[in-house]
């Protein structure tokens, strides 16, 4: 986590996702790991607000009709555990990064 010096946020919080290889090699998991820690980093920082991106759905090559739902039910089960979180905004770019067809 860094400052977010001249940027719109207090902070940044960097969170690398995994590359896509097919959905055989912990995918899934790892980029389940980048929300959760991401909420923990805020709760253990007291912050109460965060926004997402779609994480690993870019030139990583994460399918976005799996990323999507992964990122929220991931979130909604972390933020049970990080009550200092009161918000979580996901901010999708382009229609395919909502995981809806």
């Amino acid at each position: 986590m860094t400052q977010g010096y001249l940027l719109p946020a207090r902070h940044v919080i960097h969170a690398v996702g995994p590359v896509w290889q097919g959905g055989g090699s912990g995918e899934d998991a790892a980029l389940a790991s980048c929300y959760r820690r991401a909420l923990q980093l805020c709760e253990q920082h007291r912050l109460s607000s965060l926004a997402f991106s779609a994480i690993s759905t870019g030139v990583y090559g994460f399918p976005p009709d799996r990323a999507a739902p992964l990122a929220i039910s991931t979130c909604l089960e972390t933020l049970t555990l990080t009550p200092a979180v009161r918000r979580v905004v996901f901010c999708c770019f382009s229609e395919p990064s909502t995981g809806l067809r």
